[in-house]
């Protein structure tokens, strides 16, 4: 989505004014998860080593965001993201009307995207991990959850990139160009 313009006293057109969001740790982290989440779900079957690498790769990123959701920037923080389900279901029931009140950070239906998807990505983890040590190499269940939570994670992954668009479309503005550039339209 192109920004509005808006035209200056002399009748000229200029860009609406942006302000910084998402911080510089939070981008890098995004992007790096995409690949390193690429790079896994491609390897699953193909190159082993290469797989629990990228898993390992995985859990420090999630170890870092979960620390940055603490301690970090105000829009990195859970605290200004993570609302009750009561706000969600509400903003989601107004997303088809496009009444859904715009916010610079996550709106309540991201946030809620982002702790599914952290927390699906932790389970991934935790059965990975799991399928490496002694007492479950080889369990199948453990292999077959892990596989059921990578397909979870498709699932998740094709909503978030719905809702990406659909606030896009709703708001007026390019989320993905500001998960790279950290400025949305203020």
């Amino acid at each position: 989505m192109a920004a509005e313009l808006t035209t200056d006293n002399a009748g000229r057109a200029m860009r609406p004014a942006t302000v910084k969001v998402w911080d510089p740790l939070v981008r890098i982290f995004h992007w790096s998860l995409v690949l390193a989440f690429i790079i896994a779900w491609a390897t699953g079957d193909e190159a082993e080593s290469v797989h629990i690498a990228t898993g390992y790769v995985i859990m420090g990123l999630l170890g870092f965001r979960l620390v940055w959701g603490l301690i970090g920037t105000k829009h990195a923080r859970f605290t200004d993201f993570i609302r009750s389900p009561r706000t969600v279901i509400a903003y989601m029931r107004d997303m088809p009307r496009f009444r859904a009140k715009r916010y610079l950070g996550h709106n309540p239906a991201g946030g809620a995207m982002v702790a599914a998807l952290l927390l699906m990505l932790s389970a991934l983890c935790a059965t990975g991990f799991m399928m490496t040590t002694d007492a479950f190499w080889g369990v199948e269940w453990v292999e077959e959850v892990h596989e059921a939570l990578a397909n979870l994670m498709l699932v998740l992954v094709g909503l978030h990139l719905a809702g990406v668009a659909f606030s896009s479309f709703e708001h007026r503005e390019n989320l993905v160009r500001a998960m790279f550039t950290g400025r949305k339209r203020a």
